[in-house]
C-alpha cells in the first residue's frame, strides 16, 4: 500500500518529464558505448551491461531522492556531509585508489566487491552543491556580499578544490568545483565586484609566480597553437600533445551531415586504441559525430540543453532560495561538464578528463547524475503554486 501510494504521488507531483529526458539521453549513450567498445572484443562486452544496470539503479535512486526534503536533510546532516566529502576524497590515498597508470591522475576507487570503479569527486559533488547552497542561504541573513561571508564561501570551495587537486591531480574536476562555486554564489546574490577582484588577483598571482604544472601548460599551449594556426602544433602532436583532440575532430568532421552509419565509423571501429583514444568516455561525442553526423551531435546537444533548462525551470519555481540554489547548482554542473567535454572534442579546450553527462561510460557517474536529478525532482514536488511564488527571491 505504501509503495503504491508513493508511486502514485511520484507520477502526480515529481518531475516525470526530467526523468524521461535523462533516460532518453542515457539510452542514446548506451547505443554509442556499444559502438565505441566493439573493437575491444570480449573485454569491451562488460561496458554496456554495467551501464544498463547503472541506469536501472539510477532510476530507483531518482525515485527515492524525489521524496527527500533536501533542506531538512541538509540542516540536520551538513556536518556529516562535509565529513563524508573529505573522507571519500582521502580514500584515494589508500590501496583502493587506482587510475594513475591509465589516466595520469589518481581519481578512482576500486573495490573487489563492486563491478565498477567509483570516482569520489563525482559522488562528493552531490553534497558539495547542497552544502554550498545551504551556506549561501545561512549567510544571506548576515549579508552574503560582506567580506566575511565571501571568505567563508570561497574558503569552503577552495578547500575542496585544493583537496581534489592535491590528492587526485584531477584538474578537470577542480574546474567544475570552482565553476559551481562561481555560479551558485552569483545566483545567491554575491556582488560582481568580488568576482572581478578574484579575477584580478588570480591574474596577478599567475603572472608573478609563473607556476603552472608543465603537463597542464602543455595542454593549454597546444590548443592555443591549434586555434591560431601556429606551426608548433605539428611538433606538439608528434610529441603526443593534442593527439586525442586531433583524432576527435577528424572523426567528427568525417561524419558529415548524417554520419558514416551506426557501427561503421572508421576510427570508432578501428582495432587500434590510438585511432580514437577514450572513445567510450571522454570522446563519446566524437563517436556520435562520426557515425551519426551533425544531426546526431545536434540531438545530443538538444537533449542536454533540455535537461539543463528543465533544472533552471524548477529553480525558478522552488519554494525557497536554498532549493533554487540547489537546482541551479546541478544545472551548472551539467552545463560546465557539457561545454568542457564538447570543447575538448572540438579542439577548443584542453583535455582535462571530463566525461559527457549521461552519455559517457561510467556506472558511478550515471548513478550520481540520477541522484542529483532526483533531488531536482524533489524540489519540483515541493514547489509553490504560481499565485504564491515570489520571483524576486531568485
Amino acid at each position: 500500500m505504501w509503495l503504491t501510494d508513493s508511486i502514485k504521488e511520484f507520477f502526480r507531483k515529481a518531475d516525470v518529464l526530467l526523468l524521461v529526458l535523462i533516460v532518453a539521453a542515457s539510452l542514446f549513450g548506451v547505443v554509442l558505448i556499444y559502438s565505441a567498445t566493439r573493437w575491444m572484443g570480449a573485454a569491451g562486452a562488460r561496458f554496456v551491461p554495467i551501464q544498463l544496470v547503472a541506469i536501472v539503479l539510477g532510476v530507483a535512486v531518482y525515485f527515492v531522492m524525489s521524496f527527500v526534503d533536501v533542506e531538512l536533510f541538509t540542516e540536520r546532516s551538513w556536518k556529516w556531509m562535509l565529513f563524508f566529502n573529505v573522507c571519500i576524497i582521502l580514500m584515494l590515498l589508500t590501496p583502493f585508489g587506482v587510475g594513475k597508470e591509465q589516466t595520469g591522475n589518481n581519481s578512482w576507487l576500486a573495490f573487489p566487491f563492486l563491478p565498477m570503479n567509483i570516482q569520489p569527486a563525482e559522488v562528493a559533488k552531490i553534497f558539495f552543491v547542497l552544502l554550498l547552497a545551504f551556506q549561501c542561504r545561512k549567510l544571506q541573513d548576515w549579508g552574503i556580499s560582506r567580506f566575511t561571508s565571501v571568505v567563508q564561501l570561497a574558503g569552503h570551495s577552495l578547500f575542496m578544490a585544493a583537496l581534489i587537486a592535491v590528492v587526485s591531480g584531477d584538474f578537470g574536476m577542480v574546474l567544475v568545483y570552482l565553476g559551481l562555486f562561481v555560479i551558485i554564489a552569483w545566483t545567491a546574490g554575491v556582488k560582481k565586484r568580488w568576482f572581478l577582484l578574484a579575477l584580478v588577483l588570480e591574474s596577478l598571482r599567475s603572472s608573478l609566480s609563473g607556476y603552472v604544472p608543465g603537463y597542464i601548460q602543455g595542454r593549454f599551449t597546444v590548443v592555443i597553437d591549434h586555434i591560431t594556426g601556429n606551426p608548433d602544433t605539428y611538433v606538439e602532436q608528434t610529441q603526443g600533445r593534442g593527439w586525442q583532440q586531433t583524432r576527435s575532430i577528424l572523426a567528427i568532421g568525417s561524419g558529415g551531415l548524417f554520419g558514416q552509419g551506426y557501427l561503421q565509423g572508421t576510427q570508432t571501429q578501428s582495432a587500434s586504441e590510438e585511432a580514437l583514444p577514450a572513445r567510450h568516455t571522454d570522446e563519446i561525442f566524437a563517436v556520435c559525430g562520426e557515425e551519426f553526423g551533425m544531426v546526431g551531435c545536434i540531438l545530443v546537444i538538444l537533449l542536454l540543453t533540455a535537461i539543463i533548462l528543465r533544472c533552471v525551470w524548477v529553480a525558478r519555481r522552488a519554494n525557497s532560495p536554498m532549493a533554487a540554489y540547489v537546482a541551479m547548482g546541478y544545472a551548472a554542473m551539467l552545463l560546465l561538464q557539457t561545454v568542457i567535454n564538447i570543447g575538448m572534442c572540438l579542439y577548443v579546450f584542453p583535455v582535462v578528463g571530463l566525461t559527457l553527462p549521461f552519455f559517457s561510460s561510467g556506472g558511478s557517474s550515471i548513478i550520481t547524475l540520477y541522484a542529483c536529478m532526483g533531488i531536482v525532482s524533489g524540489i519540483k514536488m515541493r514547489s509553490l503554486p504560481s499565485w504564491l511564488r515570489d520571483r524576486s527571491q531568485l
